[in-house]
């Protein structure tokens, strides 16, 4: 009796095992859940491209513009940059006329300043004014009285046909040139 009590335990206990080991398979393969359905294929996130504000010169070439608007923009205008494209340009607006004043410390590029009036007519250039080397440097202000100031690359001005008395196209830049609409009243 005593071997078969043990034969008994011999087979409960290797069918034990046997039990457990199908249950392992079964619940390692109830796991292994089917993969996931695969998400669509999205296209890649389009990049918009940036439309900057801009200037076309009397030959119809057009500059992008950076605006010099907070007061530490103007302050800083084209400071420290080795160079400035062509084709790019910054544009300084002011709340009235006035005789802006302008300098090249700390420029290292050499530039044209185009005085502008209200409505985008040139009432003075001030070509190829240098970097400054040295203090004192020396300041740059126009002839007549000017609501915004363009710096381009220096050259541009002649190379493009800027001179007194055109007027440059601007668009994208709220409030200038001013219309009638812009004007105050008075």
């Amino acid at each position: 009796m005593h071997l078969e009590a043990t034969a008994q335990t011999t087979f409960k206990w290797r069918f034990g095992l046997l039990f457990l080991f199908l249950a392992g398979l079964w619940a390692a393969s109830c796991s292994q859940s089917a993969s996931p359905p695969e998400a669509p294929v999205q296209p890649p996130p389009t990049v918009a491209k940036v439309v900057l504000p801009s200037a076309a010169l009397p030959d119809g070439f057009v500059v992008d513009l950076e605006l010099a608007v907070t007061p530490q923009e103007v302050a800083d205008g084209l400071m420290y940059r080795p160079s400035l494209p062509e084709n790019r340009g910054m544009l300084f607006i002011f709340g009235a006329d006035r005789y802006p004043s302008f300098w090249m410390k700390n420029t290292l590029i050499s530039l044209d300043l185009i005085f502008l009036d209200s409505s985008g007519s040139v009432v003075d250039v001030v070509a190829d004014v240098p970097p400054c080397a040295a203090d004192p440097c020396p300041t740059y202000s126009p002839k007549n009285p000017a609501r915004a100031v363009l710096e381009l690359a220096a050259g541009s001005a002649t190379t493009h046909g800027v001179e007194s008395g055109v007027v440059i196209s601007f668009q994208r830049i709220p409030g200038f040139p001013v219309t009638p609409t812009d004007a105050p009243e008075g």
